[in-house]
């Protein structure tokens, strides 16, 4: 299988964090809150946590302290179709793909549901046969973007497919919940609103060649409870537990190591690194870990720097990134991983 089109996509409205704090205050919910988690927020909007600016579905700030299901609902069906079908356009233009060329249609998210699900109201919008294979897949998380490519590469292997469009969109801003629990408080700092999308074919085009060698995944339910999201008030609360960074960390090394050692292949033999930026502790701790230099991973940081947290389209807009760059030619890892807890990797061959 080959990534032949990658296209990315976010909300107009890009927001300092500073911004983010001066609406906070303003709000209700604020001045509900403990003074501690008030001290939090303001420790980590105001101070340097590897985040600048955040795309979120808003006209104004104000609109983020509306708290309630059909709000939340209605941010989400606005802009979930909407952005994901800009990054489909940009990814086709970039492959060269007609949408009348598009045989299957994978669309994974978390932070809304609809029935039918996205495929139905992005293919309309694209333009895509009557006779698309449309797959929606939900509940995975920071992760699914791996295991999306990895579904397109099972219709690609069989035939069933020629042409497959790949698409990750979150409306994190439609998933926002505050109350006075330190996971709760951090999420509604870090994450953002965004949309990946990749074209993923049999044969190579004519941009860079990005083959995708082999991948893995790894599952691990005993850590469920540390990164997740529940429903409470008719609501998605994440959970976010402080020890989140190390174990990605460790779980990464794990399935890096493995999969390397099953395709003899030399840690020293990887040229590109593209991770998903969870946060500032998980890329520091993933680093750490495989013993990576900053340059290693500037393009995970700069899309975290850009656009915060924007869970399962981010990997999209770092791999965007590094092949627009000068990163080597060579093999190249990437990595995503988030609730479950669950974790990615796959070994693409870019030349």
């Amino acid at each position: 299988m080959f990534i032949i089109g990658i296209g990315t996509a976010a909300p107009p409205n890009r927001y300092s964090q500073m911004q983010c704090w001066e609406a906070l205050q303003s709000s209700i919910q604020f001045h509900q809150l403990a003074p501690r988690s008030r001290a939090i927020l303001r420790k980590v909007l105001t101070n340097n946590n590897g985040i600048a600016t955040r795309h979120l579905a808003f006209d104004n700030l104000s609109e983020a302290f509306d708290l309630t299901p059909d709000a939340l609902h209605q941010r989400f069906i606005k802009t979930a179709p909407a952005i994901a079908s800009q990054a489909a356009e940009r990814a086709m233009k970039d492959a060269a793909t007609d949408p009348k060329d598009i045989d299957a249609l994978l669309i994974s998210t978390c932070t809304g549901y609809l029935c039918p699900g996205l495929t139905s109201y992005v293919g309309e919008r694209l333009g895509l046969r009557p006779d698309v294979f449309g797959l929606d897949l939900v509940g995975q998380g920071c992760g699914a973007a791996l295991p999306n490519f990895r579904s397109a590469e099972a219709l690609l292997k069989s035939g069933q497919a020629k042409r497959v469009l790949s698409i990750c969109v979150e409306v994190c801003s439609a998933a926002f919940y505050l109350d006075d629990d330190i996971g709760v408080l951090i999420s509604a700092c870090l994450f953002g609103d965004g949309a990946g999308a990749a074209v993923l074919a049999n044969e190579p085009s004519t941009n860079r060649r990005v083959k995708w060698r082999t991948s893995r995944s790894m599952l691990q339910p005993n850590d469920r409870e540390l990164l997740r999201f529940e429903q409470r008030n008719g609501m998605l609360r994440n959970i976010l537990a402080p020890q989140v960074p190390s174990i990605a960390a460790g779980h990464v090394e794990n399935l890096f190591t493995s999969t390397l050692r099953d395709h003899a292949v030399s840690p020293s033999e990887v040229a590109g690194w593209v991770f998903h930026p969870g946060g500032r502790d998980v890329l520091t701790a993933v680093r750490d870990k495989l013993n990576l230099s900053a340059d290693d991973v500037r393009w995970s940081e700069a899309v975290l720097r850009d656009f915060g947290n924007i869970s399962s389209p981010s990997v999209y807009f770092v791999l965007q990134n590094a092949l627009q760059d000068s990163v080597p030619d060579g093999l190249w890892w990437m990595s995503s991983f988030g609730a479950g807890f669950s974790c990615h990797g796959a070994l693409l061959e870019v030349g």
